[in-house]
């Protein structure tokens, strides 16, 4: 038993954690499935049919030999055309994505500036940066300005999220500004804001108001408010043309599951269609959190502090009781524990009123 004592370290330290299979029957308020495709099987019959007017449904190689699917092509231009950027590429995962970006475009003499709440797998890929990383204070335009400014780099490359995973919080608006002012690259982690914000929920770009320029690059996922899984990478065709030569997860990994595109390709259209009836479905369920908590949400994320680790599992045990599922989300993953809830479309705002009162009850 070589890792016994450090098993025994988390479970001391209320950290031990394990896959569960939850009973489908709880209300989900828990998952990043924002807007209920998950769910919908209509679309998973529409992306079946779209597989099959094709001789395969498996990608069998990876994109560089010939895993390369007309639909991965047919998802990556249509992405792209809807947001406005010239070229796209799908990646397996945004963990994937995230690796193959920062490894990739920050080379030799180039320097990563990157949020200090960047997702784990950012972080994870700064450690093959050596000493060409700086960590900025969240979400501080001002500080990354100045540090921009004494790096005498040749490439200077930030990366934040456009909604923070934990917190939920937008990214600074003008820390658009800042990087064009001061002639660097931009990665957006669009992970949680794709799908949410925006007035056809096109994102933190479309949120601001914001028109892609050749030093923007945009990564999502699928596995989000697009009902699916996978990821993709949005930028000009000159980044995407070097990602499909430098980017390693991208060349050295079997092309991304083909059904799951034809799935996120369908959801997409979907959301293109009904964009508007999200938007006052989700803005619903974010002035209800207001009503009842008085919180104001700036995405789809809602989080609770709780005062331990092991308070925040006990407080999600006695939600799922009571029919409700919520995520407990503990340290390292966050500084402070909490409570994750998702008001997501798909679980009934009736659901939504009676837990955020229970909560509200319990904090008195």
């Amino acid at each position: 038993m070589p890792y016994r004592r450090e098993l025994a370290a988390l479970r001391r330290a209320g950290r031990l954690r394990r896959r569960r299979l939850f009973d489908p029957a709880l209300v989900d308020f828990a998952s990043n499935d924002y807007l209920g495709l998950a769910e919908k099987p209509k679309r998973l019959e529409k992306a079946v049919k779209l597989l099959e007017t094709f001789p395969s449904h498996g990608p069998k190689a990876s994109m560089l030999v010939n895993g390369y699917h007309p639909i991965h092509q047919l998802f990556e231009t249509r992405i792209a055309e809807l947001n406005g950027f010239e070229a796209g590429i799908v990646a397996g995962s945004g963990f994937l994505a995230n690796l193959a970006l920062i490894e990739a475009l920050v080379r030799k003499k180039d320097r990563l500036f990157i949020d200090e709440e960047y997702h784990a797998s950012g972080m994870m890929a700064t450690g093959l940066l050596e000493d060409r990383v700086t960590l900025f204070s969240h979400n501080d335009p001002e500080e990354l300005r100045r540090l921009l400014r004494r790096s005498d780099a040749e490439r200077k490359i930030v990366a934040v999220e456009g909604v923070y995973s934990m917190s939920g919080e937008r990214m600074a608006r003008e820390i658009f500004d800042v990087v064009e002012e001061e002639g660097a690259l931009l990665l957006v982690d669009e992970a949680h804001s794709s799908g949410v914000l925006g007035e056809h929920l096109l994102g933190i770009f479309e949120h601001y108001g914001i028109v892609p320029q050749p030093w923007h690059i945009k990564m999502g996922t699928l596995g989000k408010a697009y009902g699916s899984y996978g990821a993709y990478i949005l930028a000009s065709r000159h980044i995407v043309e070097y990602l499909e030569n430098r980017g390693k997860p991208l060349i050295y990994s079997t092309a991304p599951s083909v059904i799951d595109t034809a799935l996120a390709l369908e959801n997409l259209e979907y959301i293109r269609s009904y964009a508007k009836k999200l938007c006052r479905r989700l803005e619903k369920r974010r002035r209800i959190v207001q009503e009842i908590l008085g919180i104001e949400m700036q995405s789809q994320i809602l989080p609770l502090p709780v005062a331990s680790d092991a308070e925040t599992l006990r407080l999600q045990e006695r939600l799922t009781r009571k029919g409700w599922l919520v995520g407990a989300i503990r340290r390292p993953t966050v500084e402070r524990p909490i409570l994750r809830i998702i008001p997501r479309l798909g679980s009934p705002t009736k659901e939504l009123r009676r837990m955020l009162r229970f909560l509200k009850k319990e904090a008195e």
